[in-house]
């Protein structure tokens, strides 16, 4: 295949792959807690054509080398962590985080996931629990005869028992040197990777962690005008490459039927 024509191709794929990114985002502008992604492109090897010469003479100097690039490919995609809205909903057992920090999830097999989605709720044993199941790390449990469920912006868990408030536990988060690293999972979950670090366990309100939010959820940081400048950007990037595509096969065609 011509040079240009495989070019152009990679033109095309990497914004296909944009696009893709793109409709992802908009999916999940809904979606709480969700980060947007967006994907980088780097360039691929180059020809070189004619190597950097030196120019003899009275005033000497140099000519730089010839090089003809090959295209581009995808060579990353990463999650911003810019903090979304945060969105009143009334429910006490919602908890948005309003700065820095992760929930910690515990798997069914006995690992730790993590989530911006404060979207909890209790299970038959009055353990806070996921939307799916998954209990909250440490595993704060209501009694069955509390009759007001109170969080503190630093995580204390207490409950009103008749005119009495006892404090029943204390909700912890875990923090990333390089949050944007850690690999998504689905149902609004996050592991741990090597390019994440260890994670860094703590209270809310505590240095370098921020602070719960009762009674609301942190909505996706999507933005919806933005999405749509790159999706239109896309569409015109691709265009241009098929445009160049198709020159180089009318190239091509041309230099064939010289010889007929």
């Amino acid at each position: 295949m011509d040079p240009s024509m495989r070019a152009s191709a990679s033109g095309m794929m990497a914004q296909q792959t944009r696009v893709e990114v793109i409709s992802n985002n908009l999916a999940n502008v809904s979606t709480t807690g969700f980060k947007r992604s967006r994907p980088h492109f780097e360039d691929l090897l180059y020809q070189t054509v004619q190597e950097a010469q030196l120019v003899q003479g009275e005033d000497a100097g140099s000519v730089q080398s010839i090089q003809v690039g090959r295209g581009t490919r995808l060579a990353a995609v990463q999650r911003t962590g810019e903090q979304g809205s945060l969105e009143p909903t009334g429910r006490p057992m919602d908890m948005a985080v309003e700065g820095p920090g992760f929930f910690q999830v515990q798997l069914p097999d006995g690992g730790i996931a993590y989530t911006r989605d404060g979207s909890f709720g209790l299970s038959d044993e009055g353990v806070i629990v996921t939307h799916g199941g998954y209990t909250v790390v440490p595993g704060v449990s209501i009694p069955i005869d509390a009759q007001e469920v109170g969080i503190s912006r630093t995580g204390i868990v207490s409950v009103r028992i008749g005119d009495t408030a006892v404090e029943v536990g204390r909700v912890e988060l875990a923090r990333f040197t390089n949050a944007p690293g850690l690999e998504a999972m689905g149902e609004n979950l996050l592991r741990e990777t090597a390019a994440s670090g260890s994670p860094i366990v703590g209270f809310p309100q505590d240095d370098g962690f921020g602070r719960l939010v009762q009674g609301s959820l942190e909505g996706s940081n999507v933005e919806i005008v933005q999405e749509m400048v790159d999706m239109i950007t896309a569409l015109r990037a691709y265009e241009i490459n098929s445009k160049a595509l198709q020159t180089s096969e009318q190239m091509a065609e041309t230099a064939n039927n010289l010889i007929r």
